[in-house]
Formats: structure tokens, sequence, C-alpha cells
């Protein structure tokens, strides 16, 4: 529709808004709108004044009843306002600091300014008038990031009617009551990576949340670098679906999610060659029609050039082979393998694509694809340089993330060190998702996400 809509050129759609100043301005109203040539003023609000009328109550009866709308209408309060912090400044202090990146500090101070971390150490003085919460025998550690969540879904989030649908947004249908934004904060989780199902071999896009209860959903958006869902094995086989045999969809079969992945590419690369050939007819001046909009094309061309990340729900390790084989042909990379229960096996291959990997503590055994898994998983492939997470693919899990972090720890038969265990659940994951330069560890300038427990939270006893 570019060529009918979108700029101000002669023979295109007289659809026009006229505005009293400019548009960006706060203060700008808008004073006129035509659409297709034809003027729509915009006027003053209809004046407040009474109304009666007759109406009939619960009981069934008749009356009459009358309604006022008096006086200047009352200014709107969104969602979440009323939890305004009361200080700039809050000072956590006398607590044992877990930094992730710079050690562990024992009686240490973190200075909160404006949202973000100011200051960390044994002897940092707030401003007067700051908040001091006295954390005298509490641990204090990054706030969790769930690399891996279906939390906060407006009506499900398995668009599974078709094996590609990369033009679906988990961005678009993001919920800000679910009552899980709140059981994960009660859980030290403040960040969660929110994927499509995994009942398409090409899902849709993600969206990264700050869990901030009580606040609208487009505040909750972090702003991470996109990222879309890719699903191998049962599920986008549909190997466990109660459908009838006759009435099932392709892919059935392995190489059926390999061939469908091969032909999104392919036909990737297509489109992304037509609209290069527009661009230089049109560089030369030349009267051309664009080529034919498609979203799911545009978002997989956008994959092709590196500018979304790709996270795939994997677990043996043929298919994972399979997968980065796949994506080294077509010329990307893949971002970070969930789940990837099977990953020892092929942890070489992984660190040399460049994968992270993304995974659980010991919840296996499952289905038949999780047959195999280990609890050396995690230890195994970190030894190999793969940057690991653990996440929790639950609402339940999410409240415990700190302990599926510490199993980690205790499977890892000394390879981990407890930094490295407390990055699984921080640092890693938030490195994954490209937002490592605002959260994931304890240092001035980031992000002040931030978790208080009431002891070391590999303990058992731990709470936040």
């Amino acid at each position: 529709m570019g060529d009918a809509l979108g700029s101000l050129d002669a023979g295109k759609i007289a659809n026009v808004v006229v505005a009293a100043g400019d548009p960006f301005a706060r203060e700008t109203r808008i004073r006129q709108v035509f659409v297709d040539g034809k003027p729509f003023e915009v006027g003053p609000a209809p004046a407040a004044g009474n109304q009666a009328g007759q109406g009939q109550g619960q009981q069934g009866t008749q009356g009459q009843q009358t309604a006022s709308a008096n006086g200047a209408r009352k200014a709107v309060t969104k969602p979440g306002s009323y939890i305004t912090p009361a200080a700039n400044e809050v000072l956590i202090r006398n607590a044992t600091v877990l930094t992730v990146t710079k050690g562990t500090i024992k009686n240490g101070s973190i200075l909160i300014r404006d949202g973000k971390i100011a200051a960390v150490g044994t002897n940092v003085s707030p401003a007067p008038q700051a908040k001091v919460i006295d954390a005298t025998g509490k641990f204090v550690m990054p706030g969790i990031i769930d690399a891996h969540s279906h939390m906060a879904i407006e009506g499900g989030g398995n668009e599974g009617t078709s094996p590609v649908t990369p033009n679906v947004r988990i961005a678009d249908v993001i919920r800000d009551d679910d009552i899980a934004i709140y059981r994960a904060l009660a859980g030290g989780t403040t960040i969660a990576h929110i994927l499509h199902g995994s009942a398409n071999v090409i899902g849709g896009t993600d969206a990264v949340i700050k869990l901030k209860w009580g606040r609208p959903a487009e505040e909750l958006l972090f702003g991470a670098p996109l990222g879309i869902k890719f699903a191998l094995g049962e599920n986008p086989k549909r190997s466990n679906s109660t459908q009838p045999a006759n009435n099932r969809r392709f892919p059935a079969t392995r190489m059926g999610v390999e061939e469908t992945l091969r032909e999104a590419f392919t036909e990737a690369r297509r489109y992304m060659k037509e609209w290069d050939e527009y661009d230089a007819a049109k560089r030369r001046g030349q009267n051309v029609a664009p080529p034919r909009k498609d979203l799911k094309l545009d978002t997989l061309a956008d994959v092709l050039r590196g500018k979304i990340v790709v996270h795939v729900h994997s677990y043996v390790a043929p298919e994972i082979v399979m997968m980065l084989n796949l994506a080294d042909e077509f010329g990307f990379k893949v971002g970070t393998l969930q789940h990837v229960l099977e990953g020892y096996k092929v942890a070489k291959e992984i660190a040399a694509h460049g994968a992270h990997a993304s995974t659980f503590a010991d919840y296996w055994s499952y289905k038949w694809e999780a047959w195999d898994a280990i609890p050396y998983n995690t230890a195994i492939m970190a030894k190999r340089g793969v940057v690991v997470s653990v996440n929790s693919d639950s609402n339940e899990r999410v409240r415990r993330l700190y302990q599926e972090a510490g199993r980690e720890l205790h499977y890892s038969n000394g390879e981990l060190t407890e930094d490295d265990a407390l990055k699984l659940s921080t640092l890693n994951p938030a490195i994954q998702l490209g937002i490592d330069k605002r959260v994931g560890s304890i240092e001035a300038g980031k992000d002040a996400d931030l978790a208080i427990f009431s002891a070391h939270p590999f303990s058992s006893a731990a709470h936040v």
C-alpha cells in the first residue's frame, strides 16, 4: 500500500491530518482530518449536561432515572500510577552483596538513585533524604532473569494453525494483570523472556518484559533486541497430538521439520532479492511496481540479515546439529538453544557455532525426547565454552529459579564456581537476550533490579 498511502505525494490518497503545531509537541492539538479527501472538523468536547430516561431495575420494575455530568473532567489515572517511589535515593546497607561479576561484598551497601545503581561497596554514603533499608543478615543478588517463559500472554501463545507463523508477535498480547507476574516477583525474578509456543516449526516473535506489577502492559516491555521462536522435535511434529491421523498437518517427521525450515528461508532469500532489485530500479529512476508485501517473509528476511535473534526449542543431539548446520547454510546464527537436554552430547558443535544454551537443572523424562537428559548437562556445556542459563518454562518453577541455579552448582562436581552458578539465572540470560549492559549483575550504572534474600539464595531455607 506504500504506493497509495504513507506520504504527501501527488496522486496518493488524500488522507491528511492538520495539526495546530509541531505534531510531536505535547501541547499540539489536531484541528482537521481528511479521509479520502473529505474534511472532518475536530471541535470542542460536548458540553456537560443532564440526561433523563426510563429504565428497568433488576426486579423488573419500571422507573424514571436521571444522570448528570456537570463540572470539569477529572484527569485519568493510569493503572499502577499509585506506586510511584517515594524517594529518589534508596540505600541498602549491611548486606552480603553477591555482585556476580566482582565477587561477594560482606557488610556491603548499594546506593540506588532514580532506578539505577549509583554505587556499590562497603563505604557508601547516601543523601540525607534517602530511604535506608537495613539488610543486616540478608543477601542481595541481581534480579533473576527467566530466559524462557509463557506468562502474561493474553489468549494463548501458540498460533498452531500453520507450521510457519513469524508474522505474529507476543508483544501485541502482553497481559499486565497475570498473577504469575506477582508470584514470580515474590521469588526474586524481575525480567522474563516471553516466547511463542512450540507448536510451529517457526513461531512468532518474542517480548522481554520487566515484571512491574501494577503497571500497564506497555511499561513492561523492556526494549530488548527482537527474537523469534523456532521448534524442533515432538512438538512441531505433533507426535503427541490427539488429532486423527488423517487430519494432521505437515510436518509430521524430522525430515519434514528440516524441509519446512529450508523452504521458508529459500523463499525469504527470493523475497529479499525481489526487494533489492526493486530498490535498485527506483534508484535508477525507473517507474516499477513494488513486490507484494509479505509480513512472514519480512520477519524471516530480518533473521537472515541478523536483525532478529533465533531461539530454538530443541532436545535431541541430531536435531540440534541439523539446526546449526542449516543456520550456517543460510548464513544466520542460532542465538540460544532452549531446553537442549542433549546439549552435552554436542557441546563442542554448539560452541563452535557460537550458540548459547538455556536448560533445566533436573527436569526430564516427561517425554521421549527428555529420556537421555543428565544432571551434568550444564557443567559440560559451560566447560566447552557455551554460555548457559537455567529457565523455568513454567509459572511455578519461575518462583524458585535461584534453587535451579543452586542445584546446578551441586551437580557440577566442582566445574562451576558459586559465581558461575549465580550467573545461570542472572548475567548469562542477560547476555543471551542482549541486555547485559543494563541488567544481570550488581554494578554502578546498571538498572537497580535486585532481590534481597533471608539467607544465601542457594540455601533451601532462603526466601525473598
